[in-house]
C-alpha cells in the first residue's frame, strides 16, 4: 500500500491579502448617508476657511517682502 501524503498548497500572498482586506472591510461601521454628508460639509468648510487664512498670510508676507525690497532698492 502506498501512503499518499498531500501537503496543503501554500496560499498565495496576494490572495491572502485580498481575503484579509475583505474581512476587515466587513468589520467597518460605515456612516449613514446623513452623517457622511454632514462630515463632508464640515471638511469643505474647514478647507475653505484654511484657504482664506493661508491666502491672507501669504498676501501679508508678500506685502512685507515687497516693502523690504522697495526700501532697500531706493
Amino acid at each position: 500500500m502506498t501512503k499518499s501524503t498531500t501537503t496543503p498548497k501554500p496560499e498565495n500572498r496576494v490572495v491572502r491579502y485580498l481575503k484579509d482586506t475583505r474581512a476587515e472591510i466587513g468589520k467597518v461601521t460605515w456612516p449613514t448617508r446623513e452623517e457622511g454628508l454632514r462630515l463632508s460639509g464640515i471638511v469643505f468648510i474647514v478647507t475653505v476657511v484654511s484657504t482664506i487664512v493661508l491666502f491672507g498670510v501669504d498676501s501679508l508676507f508678500a506685502f512685507v517682502i515687497g516693502l523690504l525690497i522697495r526700501s532697500t532698492a531706493g
